[in-house]
């Protein structure tokens, strides 16, 4: 088995997802993303319903409006995009993208958000050994649910969804979210080992010029994740400990 030091060996810092990585958000997200698909397929009469597959073939890891479109895309169905703050009732885009994340925050506010205890355990290592940490995130809801989980106060470079759209950084798999919060760190992306649980973070990881990709194996599967680029693959960050 890899053990923690050779995971990060000649690494200076780690960029973590955060939903199936740190949190089990991930399956929030999954619950969230099939009531609202459920819902609108119903409404719009469709034939084909929300299969749990769905989200990890057309939802896993993207910025939100992606996610919506390329489901869509799936059933054949194009909507317009609508207004950024567009209302959730919307038949559009953004729309649908808004009704999702109401329902993912009235989820995180009945229940709360628990963090993997084995990711805590790798997290506390990593910054005793002197790592910087940052955390990359396609939600546009990354403080809330650090902060919900009391990780908030591990990471000052937060780059989420929020912080990509007022950039205008592309999200995953495109590098670019991770690659800035590298530069935020003020580390060189050859010395980041990107964590991620998600085809499109993996792929995001593969992509560009970091040390390594840690998969964690969530449910996407350990050689759908070493065959999209991850370097190793464990199923919870205790293993490398």
């Amino acid at each position: 088995m890899t053990d923690l030091h050779t995971a990060w060996t000649g690494a200076a810092a780690l960029l973590f997802d955060l939903d199936g990585v740190l949190t089990p958000t991930a399956v929030v997200h999954e619950q969230a993303w099939q009531e609202l698909f459920d819902g609108y397929l119903a409404e719009a009469g469709h034939p084909a319903g929300y299969r749990e597959s769905d989200y990890f073939d057309h939802i896993d890891g993207k910025p939100r409006f992606d996610g919506v479109r390329d489901f869509l895309a799936s059933r054949g169905i194009t909507l317009p995009e609508g207004p950024l703050d567009d209302a959730p009732t919307s038949q559009t885009v953004q729309g649908l993208g808004n009704r999702k994340n109401a329902i993912f925050n009235a989820i995180v506010d009945t229940r709360g958000v628990d963090p993997y205890p084995g990711s805590v355990k790798f997290i506390n290592a990593a910054v005793e050994a002197g790592l910087k940490v940052a955390v990359v995130s396609s939600s546009r809801n990354a403080p809330a649910v650090l902060k919900a989980a009391g990780l908030d106060h591990h990471f000052e470079v937060v780059v989420d969804g929020q912080v990509a759209a007022a950039v205008g950084l592309p999200g995953k798999p495109d590098p670019a979210t991770f690659t800035y919060a590298a530069s935020l760190l003020g580390v060189p992306t050859e010395e980041c080992i990107v964590v991620e649980d998600a085809v499109s973070g993996v792929q995001a990881g593969s992509a560009g010029n970091f040390r390594a990709v840690i998969g964690v194996d969530r449910g996407a599967g350990r050689q759908t994740l070493l065959d999209a680029g991850a370097t190793l693959v464990v199923d919870d960050l205790s293993d490398l400990l």
